[in-house]
């Protein structure tokens, strides 16, 4: 069973029954974290990112949605060590980091003046609900009609500003918008929690104290820099922010300032976001004239020892080994280097996957989310 954090998302709750290439899913673009949103119409529960716990119930063109915001993969459930100090004590400690990291004493006010330890995010952490989803129902729920037809539309009216951003970091407008969507339901659901108060609570918390208090110092960090108000810098109750749902240290190292107002604005500046999304795809590696790969037809008796995301073939060794496309035409004639793969371990519809595959599951290292994210772009792009 793969557990769930979350997401470049950065990360979520719940374990899902997802099978990923390494038998984890995790990782977000904190990278650490995975960015995993779940449709849920058939279910009644509660859940969404932008909800102020991270749960609230929404509907989407009549559906309920769920997302599974982030939170990070925990090999234990063992309870935090005791805390000897107060939260006060905490946070004084924290302040005085951050001083001699050289973060000015008048952010420090703003930012921690009202910060407070929010046990519904303890709550949210240790109670996580597992459920079970096979590969065709979990896509169903994603990659829904009314998602599609509204990646379709966020394309044509953004068309000018995502063909600028292609053409700056290579990244094919498709995959941006659907990212964009998974994520934050094209920016609408962003999370509603302090970050500050978030990130305190968690590294307060004791059992991942290290990784979320050198969050918390990059959150800090970024309110010093002015790009954002503390009382603004909000997002899912594990800390992840914005419509591209960063963490603080993704942010760091990826997010842009497009529109050059000298602010890296992922909460309110659409620009801003998809550029920042698109510069964590370039960064990564993605390859701007290729696609993320395809659903093909095996052989019977292929052998199972060929698959494997960590396994490549050029198309052409694909091909002389009897793989064709799913709707029955030759593979492409491209020297490019794929993995045959099945989101099921060793069931359900093959694919092959190319190296934009790999970088998408750098933002989200689930296999579920990967081909999720190519077939709703393949879909908003008509293909």
């Amino acid at each position: 069973m793969a557990a769930i954090a979350i997401g470049p998302g950065f990360v979520a709750k719940g374990t899902l029954n997802l099978t990923t290439s390494w038998g984890v899913a995790m990782a977000g673009p904190s990278k650490s974290w995975l960015a995993m949103t779940v449709s849920l119409g058939l279910l009644a529960l509660p859940g969404c990112v932008g909800a102020s716990d991270g749960q609230a119930a929404t509907e989407e063109n009549g559906a309920a949605v769920v997302t599974i915001a982030p939170q990070p993969l925990r090999t234990t459930e063992s309870a935090a060590p005791p805390r000897a100090e107060s939260f006060a004590d905490f946070i004084d400690g924290v302040r005085a980091d951050a001083l001699a990291a050289g973060v000015k004493p008048a952010t420090l006010d703003a930012a921690l003046a009202g910060v407070t330890h929010i046990d519904r995010v303890i709550e949210l952490d240790r109670k996580q609900p597992e459920f079970s989803l096979s590969f065709s129902t979990y896509l169903d729920r994603i990659v829904t009609p009314a998602r599609v037809a509204e990646g379709k539309r966020k394309l044509e009216e953004n068309r000018d500003l995502l063909a600028a951003i292609e053409r700056r970091y290579g990244v094919q407008p498709r995959f941006i918008v659907a990212l964009w969507g998974i994520e934050t339901g094209f920016g609408r659901n962003t999370g509603g929690m302090s970050v500050v108060s978030s990130l305190a609570t968690l590294a307060y918390d004791g059992r991942r104290s290290a990784y979320f208090r050198t969050e918390l110092m990059q959150a800090l960090t970024i309110l010093d820099q002015g790009h954002i108000a503390p009382s603004a810098m909000v997002g899912s109750w594990a800390g992840a922010m914005g419509q591209c749902q960063f963490m603080p240290s993704t942010f760091v190292k990826f997010a842009v300032d497009w529109d050059g107002d000298g602010r890296r604005d992922i909460w309110r500046n659409q620009g801003d976001a998809l550029a920042s999304a698109a510069n964590y795809l370039s960064s990564e590696g993605w390859i701007g004239d290729q696609t993320w790969g395809r659903a093909v037809d095996v052989p019977e008796g292929l052998s199972a020892e060929l698959t494997g995301v960590d396994k490549t073939r050029t198309l052409a060794e694909w091909s002389r080994l009897g793989i064709h496309a799913a709707d029955g035409k030759p593979l492409p004639q491209r020297d490019i280097r794929a993995s045959l793969i099945r989101a099921e371990q060793g069931k359900g519809q093959p694919f092959l996957v190319y190296d934009n595959f790999r970088t998408i599951m750098k933002w989200n290292r689930s296999t579920f989310f990967a081909l999720a994210v190519g077939h709703l772009a393949d879909r908003i792009g008509d293909r």
